[in-house]
């Protein structure tokens, strides 16, 4: 194979160990290979950073595994070309496996130019990114203890939850502050609701009529004092996401939420994964293979074996199926009206996953050209087909008993 590089590093990283091994033309063209061990410590990888630039090294790459490979990145970044690489696309050939063959077989497919890296943003997108997933996981955090607190209104036989659509909502805590401090007429306890919930106050006086007893009112004052704190944290983090959100992704926001199903929440949550420079994707099919928001096409002797989708980035694929069920609940959209037209032949999950990659598309050609989103319409479709659906129609009509004559309407004066 054909050498590209004429000193280049392969680097096999560990918790607490750094295995490097350079391999480097000498002056008669022959391959001289060096292997040293170094700790994961400050000072060990800026050890490593003297002897690599000491060999001249222009090339560096390494595994991902898990989140021991970024203090080594951050530090070597910006003095050698570096690539982080998908563990799987550089698997040993089947043998004697240790951490100097594996530092020695990344070091040998970079020189000959068989590695692909893996798309590493700048240092303030990974750090907006920490914060955006931060702020996720304790969005699910609190979700989490909201359900602990129905189960204990279950156990208590308040089915609050039965009649209040959020039981977190304003009225839902106060009375949840009611029955805390001790109030169990349930009347009077159906009197705290609020605008559109009182039209239910019937219904709740039958809800809230249960068995509280004290240990259930320490149980609801402990999870509600820590929705609170979350909701505490969960503000803060937005707050710092705001402020240190560069300019071209605060235009990015404001174009993102024109979409329907996505608000600037959801958009900072996608920016932080993707960035606003759409270059390192070359096309829309590449930005939705990376994230795994494509089918997968697994295929042997002419026959399809699968269609699964493959791994991906899991908290853009979050975002995007969560914005894909808000999409899919708007009026008149084309996204709306995409989700109808496939939820009832494939199924509703399979069809908010092609609204989701149908919105990534989106957001791709809007990034990539800088225009703002332009709806469709939700009679898309029915305009798209206009034979196609007119011969649906009157079949259907024709087996509910009718003879159907379609007389074409004469355009307007």
């Amino acid at each position: 194979m054909d050498i590209l590089y004429t000193s280049c590093a392969g680097l096999d990283v560990h918790k607490e160990t750094v295995v490097a091994t350079v391999r480097r033309l000498d002056a008669k063209g022959k391959v001289r290979l060096e292997t040293r061990t170094f700790g994961t410590m400050t000072s060990a990888i800026l050890e490593l950073a003297d002897w690599l630039a000491a060999e001249e090294v222009t090339h560096v790459a390494m595994e991902s595994t898990g989140v021991y490979w970024k203090p080594v990145w951050n530090l070597l970044e910006g003095q050698f070309e570096m690539l982080l690489v998908n563990a799987q696309h550089i698997k040993h050939v089947p043998g004697r496996k240790t951490d100097v063959k594996d530092s020695e077989w990344i070091a040998q497919l970079l020189q000959c130019g068989l590695l692909r890296g893996s798309f590493v943003p700048c240092t303030p997108q990974r750090e907006l990114r920490e914060l955006t997933r931060q702020r996720r996981q304790l969005v699910q955090a609190k979700a989490s203890v909201s359900n602990r607190i129905q189960k204990v209104l279950e156990d208590a036989n308040v089915k609050l939850a039965s009649v209040a659509t959020d039981i977190l909502g304003v009225s839902g805590r106060d009375m949840l502050r009611a029955i805390i401090a001790g109030r169990t007429d349930p009347q009077a306890l159906a009197e705290l609701a609020r605008r559109k919930l009182r039209a239910k106050i019937p219904q709740l006086r039958q809800a809230l009529q249960g068995r509280v007893t004290e240990h259930h009112r320490f149980l609801l004052k402990l999870l509600l004092d820590e929705v609170t704190h979350l909701e505490d944290l969960i503000a803060r983090l937005s707050e710092r996401i705001v402020s240190v959100l560069p300019p071209p992704f605060v235009e990015g926001v404001q174009l993102l939420a024109t979409i329907p199903g996505i608000d600037e929440r959801a958009a900072e949550n996608i920016l932080a994964e993707i960035g606003v420079n759409m270059d390192q994707f070359p096309t829309d099919g590449h930005l939705s293979s990376w994230s795994g928001m494509c089918s997968g096409n697994r295929e042997s002797a002419g026959k399809r074996q699968s269609g699964r989708s493959r791994k991906g980035d899991q908290w853009l694929r979050a975002t995007l199926v969560q914005s894909a069920w808000a999409a899919s609940h708007t009026k008149k959209t084309y996204l709306s009206a995409q989700y109808r037209r496939l939820a009832g032949r494939r199924g509703k999950k399979r069809a908010l996953f092609a609204v989701g990659h149908t919105i990534l598309v989106i957001i791709y050609h809007m990034l990539k050209k800088t225009k703002n989103y332009q709806e469709l319409g939700g009679d898309y479709f029915d305009r798209l087909e206009t034979g196609r659906l007119t011969r649906g129609l009157v079949r259907r009509l024709e087996r509910l008993g009718h003879e159907v004559i379609l007389k074409p309407k004469e355009p307007a004066a």
